[in-house]
């Protein structure tokens, strides 16, 4: 890892140049109340008043839907055509949240686990993550007791810590990162003494994670299900905003003697996700699923693959249209059980 020290300027003309030479970079930009990423042009201005997009960036390697392959049939034969994820461009996401570059590796995990799916491989692949430290927080986000925080590194290229005087701190923690340094960042200078954690918002530690896996263990039958989920309305917001959430359908896009199979988002909140052909649902109630929910994020993913499929990011309790603070939930199971 190599520490680098630039001027706002530089910081400026890198992302410049970038953009000029048809590097394919996405950055948070608003538009009205919603800060999302967006392809940047050159008179786009990247947003800087905001705790955490909307959205968060697992899209660029999980899309919403994506075609897996296309069919025709031709007499009694069918021919297929796979999707060639070779062709995809090398993009760089600029200003990622530390949260969200975290979320990457337990996505990862899911999408490594019994069988190796190459189109998300090769997505990951072809993104260089440039994470922006966090400055300031709100109630919602709980990195630290995730064992994340607004410096974290897990993930990212580089990291950037903007600092009081209009300069920056670069943290080059890849070889990735360090090709995108050589080509676009003009005499680099050694950071010397520059403590970043200063600099961080104080984000408290709201529950101890291992006590919550302990209580968890027991918890299978436990009435706090049913009190927790009475209000949720199965919308799959807080999957579809989450960036570690991997769950996928399968869906058939046909016309006629030829179409595409698909792979989109799904979510284990909504009532149809464990339905069976026969009509049998084992998880038939909104608290069934919502116990689903907590216990794979904070139980089955870290017995099976090592991960927390949770980084505190905090948007799940924002996107919830009937305030379903996942934080809340956590405290109480963790503090009270």
């Amino acid at each position: 890892m190599t520490n680098l020290h630039i001027s706002k300027y530089a910081l400026e003309e890198w992302l410049r140049q970038m953009v000029c030479s048809k590097t394919k970079v996405f950055a948070p930009v608003r538009n009205g109340k919603k800060v999302d990423f967006q392809s940047l042009a050159f008179d786009d201005k990247v947003a800087d008043d905001y705790v955490q997009t909307t959205q968060s960036v697992k899209c660029f390697a999980f899309p919403k839907a994506e075609k897996l392959f296309s069919y025709r049939k031709e007499g009694k034969d069918i021919v297929l055509k796979e999707n060639d994820s070779r062709d995809l461009p090398e993009i760089v996401l600029w200003k990622v949240r530390p949260c969200d570059a975290a979320g990457f590796a337990p996505l990862t995990a899911v999408f490594n686990w019994d069988y190796k799916d190459d189109i998300y491989n090769v997505r990951r692949s072809k993104m260089t993550l440039i994470s922006f430290s966090c400055a300031q927080c709100d109630d919602s986000c709980f990195c630290t007791s995730v064992h994340g925080g607004p410096g974290n590194t897990e993930g990212s290229d580089i990291q950037i810590t903007e600092l009081p005087d209009q300069s920056a701190l670069l943290e080059v923690l890849t070889s990735k990162g360090q090709s995108l340094i050589e080509k676009f960042v003009k005499a680099p200078v050694l950071a010397e003494g520059i403590d970043k954690e200063k600099y961080l918002a104080s984000v408290p530690v709201r529950f101890p994670l291992d006590r919550l896996h302990e209580k968890l263990e027991g918890a299978f039958d436990s009435p706090v299900w049913k009190q927790q989920s009475e209000r949720c309305l199965g919308c799959g917001a807080c999957a579809f905003v989450c960036p570690t959430c991997a769950c996928f359908d399968i869906q058939e896009d046909a016309r006629g003697s030829s179409g595409n199979r698909i792979r989109c988002w799904d979510s284990c909140g909504f009532s149809l996700f464990t339905q069976h052909t026969s009509g049998h649902n084992p998880r038939s109630t909104q608290s069934t699923r919502w116990r689903q929910r907590i216990l794979h994020k904070f139980s089955y993913m870290p017995e099976r693959i090592n991960e927390t499929g949770c980084t505190g990011c905090g948007r799940c309790s924002r996107a919830c249209p009937v305030d379903m603070n996942i934080l809340e939930h956590l405290m109480s199971i963790a503090n009270h059980g």
